[in-house]
Protein backbone atom coordinates (compact mmCIF):
# COMPACT_ATOMS: atom_id res chain seq x y z
CA UNK A 1 0.00 0.00 0.00
CA UNK A 2 1.20 3.46 -0.81
CA UNK A 3 2.43 5.54 2.11
CA UNK A 4 2.80 9.24 1.18
CA UNK A 5 6.26 10.73 1.77
CA UNK A 6 6.43 14.17 3.33
CA UNK A 7 8.30 16.67 1.17
CA UNK A 8 10.64 17.48 4.06
CA UNK A 9 11.77 13.84 4.10
CA UNK A 10 13.13 14.21 0.55
CA UNK A 11 16.05 16.29 1.83
CA UNK A 12 19.26 14.36 1.31
CA UNK A 13 17.91 12.16 -1.46
CA UNK A 14 19.60 11.99 -4.85
CA UNK A 15 17.91 13.97 -7.66
CA UNK A 16 16.51 10.75 -9.13
CA UNK A 17 15.08 9.62 -5.80
CA UNK A 18 13.64 13.09 -5.14
CA UNK A 19 11.89 13.01 -8.49
CA UNK A 20 10.49 9.54 -7.87
CA UNK A 21 9.38 10.46 -4.34
CA UNK A 22 7.68 13.63 -5.57
CA UNK A 23 5.97 11.78 -8.42
CA UNK A 24 4.85 9.07 -6.02
CA UNK A 25 3.21 11.57 -3.67
CA UNK A 26 1.55 13.52 -6.46
CA UNK A 27 0.37 10.51 -8.46
CA UNK A 28 -1.24 8.99 -5.39
CA UNK A 29 -2.91 12.12 -4.03
CA UNK A 30 -3.94 13.78 -7.30
CA UNK A 31 -3.98 11.02 -9.90
CA UNK A 32 -1.47 10.13 -12.58
CA UNK A 33 -3.12 11.95 -15.45
CA UNK A 34 -3.73 15.13 -13.45
CA UNK A 35 -0.06 15.67 -12.58
CA UNK A 36 2.29 17.39 -15.02
CA UNK A 37 6.02 16.92 -15.41
CA UNK A 38 6.47 20.58 -14.46
CA UNK A 39 4.68 20.01 -11.15
CA UNK A 40 6.78 16.94 -10.37
CA UNK A 41 9.99 18.84 -11.08
CA UNK A 42 8.90 21.73 -8.88
CA UNK A 43 8.01 19.52 -5.91
CA UNK A 44 11.27 17.59 -6.39
CA UNK A 45 13.14 20.90 -6.29
CA UNK A 46 14.73 20.29 -9.67
CA UNK A 47 13.95 21.03 -13.33
CA UNK A 48 12.50 19.22 -16.35
CA UNK A 49 15.92 18.74 -17.92
CA UNK A 50 17.13 16.81 -14.88
CA UNK A 51 13.90 14.87 -14.72
CA UNK A 52 14.19 13.75 -18.34
CA UNK A 53 17.84 12.87 -17.81
CA UNK A 54 16.76 10.25 -15.27
CA UNK A 55 13.41 9.31 -16.84
CA UNK A 56 13.16 9.68 -20.60
CA UNK A 57 9.39 10.22 -20.49
CA UNK A 58 6.52 10.63 -18.05
CA UNK A 59 5.34 7.14 -19.01
CA UNK A 60 8.67 5.63 -17.94
CA UNK A 61 8.48 7.60 -14.68
CA UNK A 62 4.99 6.16 -14.12
CA UNK A 63 6.34 2.65 -14.78
CA UNK A 64 9.11 3.16 -12.23
CA UNK A 65 6.53 4.47 -9.74
CA UNK A 66 4.42 1.34 -10.18
CA UNK A 67 7.48 -0.92 -9.96
CA UNK A 68 8.44 0.67 -6.63
CA UNK A 69 4.90 0.15 -5.33
CA UNK A 70 5.01 -3.51 -6.32
CA UNK A 71 8.34 -4.03 -4.56
CA UNK A 72 7.00 -2.34 -1.43
CA UNK A 73 3.92 -4.56 -1.39
CA UNK A 74 5.89 -7.74 -2.09
CA UNK A 75 8.19 -7.02 0.85
CA UNK A 76 5.27 -7.56 3.23
CA UNK A 77 5.18 -11.33 2.67
CA UNK A 78 8.74 -12.10 3.88
CA UNK A 79 8.05 -9.93 6.93
CA UNK A 80 4.92 -11.94 7.74
CA UNK A 81 6.88 -15.19 7.35
CA UNK A 82 9.58 -13.92 9.73
CA UNK A 83 7.01 -12.76 12.27
CA UNK A 84 5.07 -16.04 12.14
CA UNK A 85 7.56 -18.77 11.20
CA UNK A 86 6.07 -22.16 10.28
CA UNK A 87 2.54 -20.84 10.84
CA UNK A 88 0.92 -19.98 7.49
CA UNK A 89 -2.51 -19.49 9.06
CA UNK A 90 -1.08 -16.82 11.35
CA UNK A 91 0.68 -15.27 8.34
CA UNK A 92 -2.64 -15.11 6.49
CA UNK A 93 -4.43 -13.49 9.42
CA UNK A 94 -1.56 -11.04 9.83
CA UNK A 95 -1.95 -10.10 6.16
CA UNK A 96 -5.63 -9.42 6.80
CA UNK A 97 -4.69 -7.18 9.74
CA UNK A 98 -2.10 -5.39 7.60
CA UNK A 99 -4.60 -4.66 4.82
CA UNK A 100 -7.27 -3.58 7.31
CA UNK A 101 -4.86 -1.15 8.98
CA UNK A 102 -3.83 0.39 5.66
CA UNK A 103 -7.44 0.74 4.50
CA UNK A 104 -8.21 3.30 7.15
CA UNK A 105 -4.84 5.00 7.36
CA UNK A 106 -4.38 8.76 7.08
CA UNK A 107 -4.52 9.97 3.50
CA UNK A 108 -5.51 6.53 2.23
CA UNK A 109 -6.90 6.55 -1.30
CA UNK A 110 -7.09 2.83 -1.86
CA UNK A 111 -4.53 0.68 -3.62
CA UNK A 112 -2.11 2.83 -5.61
CA UNK A 113 -1.48 0.04 -8.11
CA UNK A 114 -5.20 -0.50 -8.69
CA UNK A 115 -5.64 3.27 -9.08
CA UNK A 116 -2.89 3.26 -11.68
CA UNK A 117 -4.60 0.40 -13.52
CA UNK A 118 -7.79 2.45 -13.83
CA UNK A 119 -5.88 5.41 -15.26
CA UNK A 120 -3.74 3.31 -17.59
CA UNK A 121 -5.94 1.00 -19.68
CA UNK A 122 -3.51 0.97 -22.62
CA UNK A 123 -1.96 -2.48 -22.93
CA UNK A 124 1.18 -1.07 -24.54
CA UNK A 125 1.91 1.35 -21.70
CA UNK A 126 5.20 0.40 -19.95
CA UNK A 127 3.48 0.36 -16.56
CA UNK A 128 0.65 -1.94 -17.63
CA UNK A 129 2.63 -5.18 -17.67
CA UNK A 130 4.06 -4.33 -14.24
CA UNK A 131 0.56 -3.75 -12.86
CA UNK A 132 -0.83 -7.01 -14.24
CA UNK A 133 2.18 -9.05 -13.12
CA UNK A 134 2.04 -7.56 -9.63
CA UNK A 135 -1.67 -8.22 -9.12
CA UNK A 136 -1.28 -11.78 -10.42
CA UNK A 137 1.68 -12.31 -8.10
CA UNK A 138 -0.20 -10.92 -5.10
CA UNK A 139 -3.09 -13.32 -5.68
CA UNK A 140 -0.63 -16.22 -6.01
CA UNK A 141 1.06 -15.23 -2.74
CA UNK A 142 -2.32 -15.51 -1.05
CA UNK A 143 -3.00 -18.88 -2.66
CA UNK A 144 0.41 -20.18 -1.62
CA UNK A 145 -0.20 -19.26 2.03
CA UNK A 146 -3.72 -20.74 1.92
CA UNK A 147 -2.33 -23.99 0.49
CA UNK A 148 0.46 -24.10 3.04
CA UNK A 149 -2.11 -23.67 5.82
CA UNK A 150 -4.09 -26.62 4.47
CA UNK A 151 -7.25 -24.55 4.25
CA UNK A 152 -10.28 -25.98 2.48
CA UNK A 153 -10.71 -24.82 -1.16
CA UNK A 154 -7.51 -22.82 -0.88
CA UNK A 155 -7.57 -21.53 -4.47
CA UNK A 156 -11.12 -20.23 -4.14
CA UNK A 157 -10.34 -18.76 -0.72
CA UNK A 158 -7.39 -16.88 -2.22
CA UNK A 159 -9.68 -15.48 -4.92
CA UNK A 160 -12.29 -14.46 -2.34
CA UNK A 161 -9.77 -12.73 -0.06
CA UNK A 162 -8.09 -10.99 -2.98
CA UNK A 163 -11.37 -9.68 -4.38
CA UNK A 164 -12.60 -8.71 -0.91
CA UNK A 165 -9.49 -6.59 -0.35
CA UNK A 166 -9.75 -5.00 -3.80
CA UNK A 167 -13.43 -4.24 -3.29
CA UNK A 168 -12.93 -2.84 0.21
CA UNK A 169 -10.37 -0.35 -1.09
CA UNK A 170 -12.79 0.92 -3.73
CA UNK A 171 -15.78 0.96 -1.37
CA UNK A 172 -13.96 3.00 1.27
CA UNK A 173 -13.08 5.57 -1.38
CA UNK A 174 -16.68 5.67 -2.60
CA UNK A 175 -18.67 5.87 0.64
CA UNK A 176 -16.12 6.01 3.45
CA UNK A 177 -16.20 4.17 6.77
CA UNK A 178 -19.99 3.88 6.71
CA UNK A 179 -19.83 1.28 3.92
CA UNK A 180 -19.15 -2.47 4.02
CA UNK A 181 -15.50 -1.90 3.12
CA UNK A 182 -14.90 -0.93 6.74
CA UNK A 183 -15.84 -4.49 7.72
CA UNK A 184 -13.06 -6.03 5.62
CA UNK A 185 -11.16 -7.47 8.57
CA UNK A 186 -14.15 -9.22 10.15
CA UNK A 187 -15.37 -10.54 6.80
CA UNK A 188 -11.92 -11.79 5.74
CA UNK A 189 -11.21 -13.50 9.06
CA UNK A 190 -14.65 -15.14 8.94
CA UNK A 191 -13.76 -16.61 5.54
CA UNK A 192 -10.46 -17.96 6.87
CA UNK A 193 -12.17 -19.39 9.96
CA UNK A 194 -14.84 -21.12 7.87
CA UNK A 195 -12.22 -22.76 5.66
CA UNK A 196 -10.21 -23.74 8.73
CA UNK A 197 -13.22 -25.53 10.24
CA UNK A 198 -13.93 -27.23 6.92
CA UNK A 199 -10.34 -28.40 6.68
CA UNK A 200 -10.38 -29.80 10.22
CA UNK A 201 -13.68 -31.57 9.57
CA UNK A 202 -12.32 -33.15 6.38
CA UNK A 203 -9.15 -34.27 8.08
CA UNK A 204 -11.09 -35.73 10.99
CA UNK A 205 -13.21 -37.85 8.63
CA UNK A 206 -10.20 -39.38 6.93
CA UNK A 207 -9.27 -42.94 8.03
CA UNK A 208 -6.34 -43.15 10.40
CA UNK A 209 -3.46 -45.12 8.78
CA UNK A 210 -2.68 -48.40 10.55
Amino acid sequence: MKTPVNTREKVGLSPRDRILAAASDLFYTKGIRAVSVDEIAEVAQTNKMTLYRHFQSKDLLIAEYVRALAEEADAVWPELARDHPSDPTAQLKAWVDFIAEKLGGPGARGCAVANAAVEIPEKDHPARTIIEAHKTHQRENLAQVCRAAGLDDSEQLADELFLLAEGARINLQSVGACGPGARFRDMALALVDTRSRGSRKTNASEPIPL
